[in-house]
């Protein structure tokens, strides 16, 4: 059977990987994908918002199963279109992945399904949101611990953590007048900041079924002890002590069963990757946002430990026989994935330069390096993105887990390259 991969990053890197390890897969392929994916997969030439060329391929390649990576093909409805012609799909729906790219349509929903989550304030007006602002915070220096968000999808960056009213005021303006996030600001969400450790839970589920997989722990700011602004993630780890298996339980209980019966009754069933943005709180855990997809750079380490047939469970997925599944099995020892980076990043940055020490890295026992921002020229590894590689590996403890991926960072070099030194500490702390 063959498969089709869509997206280029370091989660379709890791899923096109564990899914050849199929027995029922003959072939998958990766579109557009990049460097790594184009060791272990066929790379194709199509990118991942043409849905007519992704469909033509899909029909005239025997794809039986396409699973989509990225959120932005999901929140313009891809799965919609493949379902339309009859081709098998894993993901949500276009009305379903509002989740993830709207702020206010998941707020509401969650409010409605009383999921735990912050208190918010959403503005269409951003003469009013500052209205708000000043009449609630009357000193400039006033402490407002407030996070700003742009209410839709900003690749992960569209969070501005705020602790006085200026700049509170400052990340509105941002947002709504300088369009730093394009049209994923028309709308603002005002909302209460939340203190605690933040974890993420991951679910595969078919809409009915809910198939929890081990908590991960993700490293949002850019710079060491959580400094910096926000990027699409400088590294994870899996599982997190800070979720045991009664937290767990309470979260499937009162954050994603409620969330699924929701959707089910909006006549907006989900299916696909449910991923939970938790903190943590003296109150018990409270959403902080849903992603409708395997999250990147959870994605990697989450993988890394798991055992069996994930085209297996996409499949059943896809089915609606979730419920008929075992079950998964899970590599006890955890796993801590590092992201390099290139200069500049999460701002503006160079591309094109030649990455040296891949293999050594590679030759290191429990040591994967999932490729995201990479691309080929002339036989030579290059830097094509801003999160460059994931390296990721095994340990039987965090701190050995960690000290093999920082070890196989070691031997990785390209011009500006550079990472985070703290992944997985709240752990090992």
């Amino acid at each position: 059977m063959n498969v089709l991969v869509v997206g280029n990053g370091g989660r379709e890197h890791a899923l096109a990987w564990k899914i050849a390890q199929s027995p029922r897969v003959e072939r998958v392929y990766v579109a557009p994908g990049n460097a790594g994916t184009a060791a272990e997969a066929v790379n194709v030439a199509i990118s991942p918002m043409d849905f007519a060329g992704l469909i033509e391929f899909a029909r005239k390649n025997d794809v039986r199963l396409t699973v989509v990576g990225p959120e932005a093909p999901l929140a313009a409805g891809i799965v919609d279109a493949f379902q339309d012609a009859k081709l098998r799909v894993f993901g949500p729906s276009k009305a379903a992945a509002r989740l993830e790219g709207s702020k206010v349509f998941c707020k509401d929903l969650l409010r409605n399904a009383d999921v735990p989550t912050a208190d918010y304030h959403v503005f269409k007006d951003p003469i009013e949101a500052m209205a708000f602002v000043n009449e609630r915070y009357c000193e400039e220096d006033e402490v407002a611990r407030v996070v700003v968000k742009a209410d839709g999808l900003a690749a992960g960056k569209g969070v501005i953590v705020c602790q006085k009213r200026d700049e509170v005021l400052d990340a509105i303006d941002r947002i709504a007048f300088h369009r730093e996030f394009g049209d994923a600001g028309n709308q603002v969400v005002l909302e209460e900041r939340l203190d605690g450790l933040e974890a993420s839970v991951l679910a595969i589920t078919d809409g009915r079924t809910i198939l929890t997989l081990p908590a991960a722990q993700d490293h949002k700011p850019a710079y060491d002890l959580d400094q910096g602004p926000n990027t699409g993630g400088m590294g994870a780890y899996s599982p997190t002590p800070i979720v045991d298996e009664k937290m767990m339980h309470w979260i499937e209980e009162h954050v994603l069963v409620p969330t699924v019966h929701a959707m089910k009754r909006s006549r907006n069933p989900f299916r696909g990757v449910l991923y939970a943005g938790l903190m943590l709180t003296r109150q018990g855990p409270k959403v902080l946002e849903y992603n409708v997809r395997f999250g990147d750079p959870e994605c990697q380490p989450i993988l890394m430990r798991m055992k069996g047939d994930l085209f297996e469970v996409l499949e059943a997925t896809v089915d609606g026989r979730l419920e008929d599944l075992e079950g998964l099995e899970w590599d006890p020892r955890p796993a801590v994935c590092v992201v390099m980076a290139s200069e500049g990043y999460p701002g503006d940055y160079q591309k094109g330069h030649p990455i040296r020490g891949l293999e050594q890295a590679a030759e290191l026992p429990d040591v994967k390096v999932f490729h995201a921002g990479t691309s080929e020229v002339d036989g030579q590894v290059v830097t094509a993105g801003g999160r460059v590689l994931g390296v990721t590996a095994l340990g039987n403890s965090v701190a050995e887990a960690k000290l093999q991926a920082y070890t196989a960072v070691k031997c990785i070099r390209w011009a500006g390259a550079w990472c985070r030194k703290d992944i997985a500490d709240k752990a090992i702390g």
